[in-house]
């Protein structure tokens, strides 16, 4: 399996990562990425970019290094069901990630975290929900794919909670039940690398691992193939003027 894309990655912007946008951009090419994504931290998440970020994203260059360029947010999921960054600039976006971020959330249980994620994923402009992994915020899983299958939302699957296990709590059983779940509903998914610094960009080495020890159905992963995503995210991509 060749993933082309990586659609979670977040650069200096987010105030907790490492590298530019071109940086950025230059490692996926290295990496023999044909697209990236990059997805901001929205408000809530300290030193993450003002709001006024993503009204400009139409200056940056929509190819860099021969690498498609989308630009996102991972935007966080709030105690009251609702998204952490203003319409106006959630409609500005290629796409929309939904996560929960304990630095911005405040546990409320398997059906309060799982309903109030499925309240996001409701927005037309999401179209990814990251690391739905952590049991520190559990999550019934069952409701979640369906859900997922509903509102026309693919699961990631995150490659850098594999290498924080303190702090994703339980991630490897719990994506074991989510693919499990995903193939019985035929509900797509990604694989990201989640980068904060160049260098981890396109690295999805321990998350592909899970997925072909769960023999998972590759055909329900999307980033495989251009053309899949951008019919998945409606996105029609601009040349540069």
């Amino acid at each position: 399996m060749k993933i082309v894309a990586d659609l979670h990655t977040h650069t200096i912007v987010s105030g907790h990562a490492y590298g530019t946008i071109r940086e950025m951009a230059a490692s996926a090419a290295e990496r023999k990425l044909s697209m990236l994504g990059i997805t901001e931290h929205a408000p809530g998440v300290p030193g993450t970019a003002d709001p006024l970020y993503y009204g400009n994203i139409s200056a940056v260059p929509r190819e860099l290094y021969g690498v498609k360029m989308l630009f996102g947010s991972e935007i966080n999921v709030l105690n009251d069901g609702t998204l952490s960054l203003s319409q106006e600039y959630i409609d500005m976006l290629d796409y929309a990630i939904a996560g929960i971020h304990t630095i911005c959330y405040e546990n409320e249980e398997v059906e309060g975290n799982t309903d109030n994620l499925i309240s996001c994923m409701k927005n037309d402009k999401v179209c990814f929900v990251s690391h739905p992994d952590d049991d520190h915020t559990p999550l019934d899983y069952e409701r979640l794919v369906i859900a997922a299958k509903e509102y026309h939302v693919a699961l990631e699957v995150n490659n850098s909670s594999f290498k924080k296990p303190d702090k994703r709590l339980n991630c490897v059983e719990n994506y074991r039940k989510m693919l499990g779940l995903c193939m019985k509903h035929r509900v797509p998914v990604i694989i990201s690398s989640d980068a904060h610094d160049p260098s981890c960009v396109g690295d999805f080495s321990l998350a592909i691992d899970l997925i072909e020890r769960c023999n998972f159905d590759t055909s329900l992963v999307l980033n495989t193939d251009v053309d899949k995503i951008e019919e998945f995210i409606g996105f029609s991509h601009r040349e540069d003027s």
